[in-house]
Formats: C-alpha cells, structure tokens, sequence
C-alpha cells in the first residue's frame, strides 16, 4: 500500500514510465528466454547459427547505447522512448513471421538498436522529471521492472503451450500497444541544446575521468546481476533436479523487491553518503554466492542445497536493492544535465562490455568447476567480482572522485518534479 502512494506522488510522466517498464521487461521475457530453444528445435539451426543470432541482438543493444543516450539529449527522450518500443515492435514481429537466417537477424537487430534507444532514454527522462527524488523514482522503477522479469517468463511458458510464434506476436503486440500508448499520452519536455556537436559531447563525457573509473567499477553489479538468469537458477536446477526451481530465484527476488526496495531505498537515501551503500550493496551482491559456494564445497545436495541457492538469491536481490537506486542518481550528477541521456548511455557501453568479460570468466569457471570437480568455483569467481567493485567504488570515495550527495529537500516538496 505504501508503494502505491509513493507512486502516485510523482508526476504522470514518472508514473507511465514505471507502467512501461512492466510493459518492457514482460514483453522482452516471455520471448527471449525461449529464443534459442525456438531456432534449435523448431528452426534445427546449430548452436554456432543460434550464438550469432542472440550475439548480434546484444551487440546491437549494448554498443548502441551511445546513440540512444545522444538522441536522447538532441531529439527529446519521449521521441526516443517511442521509437525505440515501435523497433521492438517490428524486431518481434519479424521473429514471429521469419523462419530464415537473414529475417532472423534482421529481427535481433532491430530488436537490440530498440533496446539501445528506449534504455538510456528512459532513464534519462526519469531522472529529469523525478527532480531530487530520483533515488526513490529509481527505486520504484526496479519494483516494476523486477515484477515483469516474473511475469514475462510466466507467461511465455504458457503461450508455448500453443506455438512460438504466438508468444512472438504476443510481446510484439505488448510494445505495440506500448508505442501507441507513449505517443498519446507520454508529455513531451523541451531539448536544452548541449551547445556543442555530437562528437564534443561523447569526448566531453569520456574526458569525465572520475566517471569512467565509476562505470568500471560497477562491472560487478552487471556481471553478478546477470547470474540471475545464468548460475543461481542452473545452481537450483542441479542441486533439486527440479527445472521448475529455477523459477524460484525469480519468485524471491520480486516478493522481496515488493516489500523492501522503497523501504531501504528511503531509508539509506537520509543516512550517510550515497557512495558507501553503492559500496555496502556491492559487498552484499559478494556475499551473496558464499552460501552456494559452502554448499556445494560441503557436497550438500537437494533441497539443503538448493536453499543455499535461494539464500544466495535472496541476498543478490537486496544487494541490487541497496546500490541500484543510488547508482542511476548518481550518473547524472557527474556531468550537465544537458547530456544526461549521454551519460547513461555511455555508462552502458563501458560498464556492459566490461561485464561481457565478466560473463565470460564466470561461465569458463562453470565448465572448469564441472570437468575438475570443483562446483564451488563459479561461486567465489562471482564473490571476488562483487568484493572488486564494492573495494573500488570504496576507493573513488575516499579519494572524492564521486559527486557529493544532492541536497536535502523538504518533506513538504516529496514528489514534486517537473510535470506534476
């Protein structure tokens, strides 16, 4: 109940965002999980034809970024919100309606460059409407973006009780409606020009030393975030023997983001820096592969394992819960606010590659933890990566690389922003 009242404080802008990230993160996760599954058993394509399509919709999307987060700050945010859910649109369909490998790659394509419009954008246009209740609008945004990583599979599964491609034109249909619901409704905000060219602006911002140190040191937020569609649910599958435990990690993940994200976000934001929760969630999202990582070195097995792995679940999500909010705050701050978009989009590029790194080194530690019998392995290459970014996020800190926290605002103005 406090979550919806916190919401309807914000401006209508703020509010339909957070409706359309539901509307996002159900529509992507009812399709792409199931994507390889799809090209391999339905189209027979091998795993090298399948790694290109699913590569390429990433390359499209995290090198991108840069363009999404530029086109934020010249073109407005709300035109690149909408564009960026019509390409989806069009990306989806085409996987719904194309069984060839060029229609196939046309689609990731499209589907990645919509991702690399509408994430940086959306971002931006919430930290500018949120004012300087962005930690809490933030926080709110993970509430309903975690709740569609739920649904989204969920729902997924039961529409390929009828066919892939009717989960296809189902999330093609969600970010149809998407589109036509931004374009009517979603108010446009005048374009302050940044008083330069493109190119200046990208130099400008990667000239932003501090901020290129901030963004590689949250490469463990984005590597151990993404080990919640990769180790945790294949670590309660094998300790269970149970596919239908990997829907679990997801399950504990929302109900505590339900209950607790505002909670702790709110909090925090009035105790302390902003930095040092960044660094304390890091260490959080560390700790959090220890239980599996006792586990499994123990030789524990079934359901005591796989408690371990819900444990582990647990305290990821709320290690994401305490760093997220402030995190996307913070990026903002480092720069004018005229290139925010800019901001968040490079942020992207270098934190995701970097964390495509880090993926890489985690599943070499699952295959070599298989074959040595070291089971435990992944698990503590996940926690030295989550101890790295919470030690050098702690570093920028002391050193006073990081933007100081805004400052405080009158309770009598909570929820005021541009637009209410």
């Amino acid at each position: 109940m406090r979550t919806w009242h916190e919401i309807r404080r914000f401006p209508f802008a703020v509010r339909l965002l957070l409706v359309n990230q539901l509307g996002v993160n159900i529509g992507f996760y009812l399709l792409i999980p199931y994507l390889a599954t799809h090209l391999t058993e339905n189209l027979g394509m091998s795993a090298a034809v399948v790694g290109v399509v699913l590569g390429v919709r990433n390359l499209s999307q995290q090198g991108l970024f840069i363009i999404g987060g530029s086109a934020s700050d010249r073109l407005g945010a709300r035109g690149v919100i909408i564009a960026g859910c019509a390409l989806r649109t069009l990306g989806f369909g085409l996987f719904a309606l194309g069984d060839g490998l060029p229609v196939l790659l046309a689609a990731s394509v499209l589907s990645g460059l919509a991702g690399a419009l509408f994430n940086p954008a959306v971002r931006a246009y919430l930290a500018q409407e949120a004012g300087e209740h962005k930690a809490e609008a933030f926080a709110l945004f993970n509430v309903f973006a975690t709740t569609g990583a739920l649904i989204g599979p969920l729902l997924g599964s039961v529409l390929l009780l009828v066919d892939f491609r009717t989960s296809a034109l189902t999330a093609a249909g969600i970010f149809a409606v998407l589109t036509v619901a931004q374009a009517l409704v979603l108010p446009a905000r005048a374009v302050e020009p940044s008083g330069g060219g493109v190119l200046g602006d990208w130099r400008e911002v990667l000239g932003n030393r501090a901020f290129l140190a901030f963004a590689l040191a949250m490469v463990g937020m984005f590597t151990l975030e993404a080990q919640l569609y990769l180790l945790l649910p294949a670590g309660a599958r094998d300790a269970t023997g149970w596919d239908g435990a990997a829907g679990l990690v997801f399950l504990v993940g929302t109900l505590a983001n339900l209950a607790l994200q505002l909670r702790l976000t709110k909090a925090l934001k009035s105790r302390g820096d902003r930095a040092r929760w960044i660094a304390l969630g890091l260490a959080v999202t560390a700790l959090a592969f220890l239980p599996p990582a006792v586990a499994t070195g123990l030789g524990a097995s079934g359901w005591l394992a796989g408690a371990a792995v819900l444990l582990g679940a647990l305290l990821l999500y709320l290690g994401l819960m305490i760093a997220s909010p402030f995190v996307m705050e913070l990026i903002p701050r480092f720069g004018r606010p005229e290139l925010t978009g800019t901001y968040f989009g490079i942020f992207y590029v270098v934190s995701g590659a970097a964390a495509a790194l880090g993926n890489t080194l985690v599943g070499w530690a699952m295959d070599a933890g298989d074959h040595g019998g070291h089971t435990w392995l992944p698990w503590v290459c996940c926690a030295l990566f989550g101890l790295l970014s919470a030690a050098g996020i702690g570093r920028l800190h002391r050193l006073g690389a990081l933007p100081s926290n805004p400052p405080a605002v009158a309770p009598a103005t909570a929820g005021a922003g541009r637009g209410a």
